[in-house]
């Protein structure tokens, strides 16, 4: 799957959160249902993420906080996005692949 073009889909059709903060809020409120997350996020946020959020789909990519930026059309790095609504994207498709 092209995660970009998955991004830029749902981004359109879809409602999608940027960041840290946004995403621990969102799981909080049982509005998440998948997060992506760039290859050098912090691994003990990732942890902590998913030992309180066990139900939501957690799916790291192999680009970096800046190329994710990039993909989401967004200016500036990111390092979590969290998947709200999917829109017409198939990005509620991913996998967990979290060790």
């Amino acid at each position: 799957m092209d995660i970009s073009r998955q991004l830029k889909l749902a981004k359109t059709t879809g409602t999608l959160l940027y960041g840290q903060r946004q995403a621990q809020d969102a799981c909080a409120k049982g509005d998440a249902k998948c997060i992506i997350l760039a290859a050098n996020c912090p691994q003990d946020y990732i942890d902590n993420l998913a030992a309180k959020h066990p139900e939501v789909t957690m799916h790291r990519t192999n680009m970096v906080n800046r190329d994710l930026g990039v993909a989401s059309g967004k200016p500036f790095s990111i390092s979590t996005i969290t998947v709200v609504d999917a829109g017409d994207s198939e990005l509620l498709t991913l996998r967990a692949n979290l060790e």
